[in-house]
């Protein structure tokens, strides 16, 4: 299975100006677990995760004064589309993330997590436990 029968192709972008708890709103709002940021002045692209957030007010940051620009990695590993899944899942254990921006020739989209990944992965573990112990499904 690839890159894209996983991910999301409803990304969440955010511009470097949105404050934290604007970002923690909309990804709230749209049930996701990270932002796009994309700073058209720099051409820069970048992600915020809930991760990033949490550790921001948890060191004491005020949420409606920190920008996402403050907290956004830009250092980026990207996906494309048409990596197995087993590529994506290598490179988020690998790099210590959960969450990949999928880019093709024309930018971002979409969003692959390892929550995609597992969701994907789950009915095939179960069809293939169920073979086993000699239960077909």
């Amino acid at each position: 299975m690839l890159v894209r029968d996983a991910m999301s192709t409803l990304v969440l972008t955010i511009g470097p100006t949105h404050t934290l708890r604007d970002a923690a709103r909309l990804m709230s709002v749209r049930h996701v677990g990270a932002a796009v940021v994309l700073d058209r002045d720099t051409s820069g692209l970048g992600i915020l995760t809930e991760r990033d957030i949490l550790d921001a007010v948890g060191s004491g940051r005020n949420p409606d004064i920190e920008t996402a620009s403050a907290h956004t990695t830009t250092d980026v590993v990207f996906a494309a589309p048409t990596w197995t899944l087993e590529e994506a899942a290598e490179a988020m254990t690998h790099g210590g993330f959960r969450h990949l921006i999928v880019l093709d020739d024309h930018g971002p989209v979409g969003i692959v997590s390892v929550r995609d990944i597992l969701r994907c992965w789950a009915p095939t573990r179960r069809r293939h436990r169920a073979e086993l112990v000699g239960r077909a499904p």
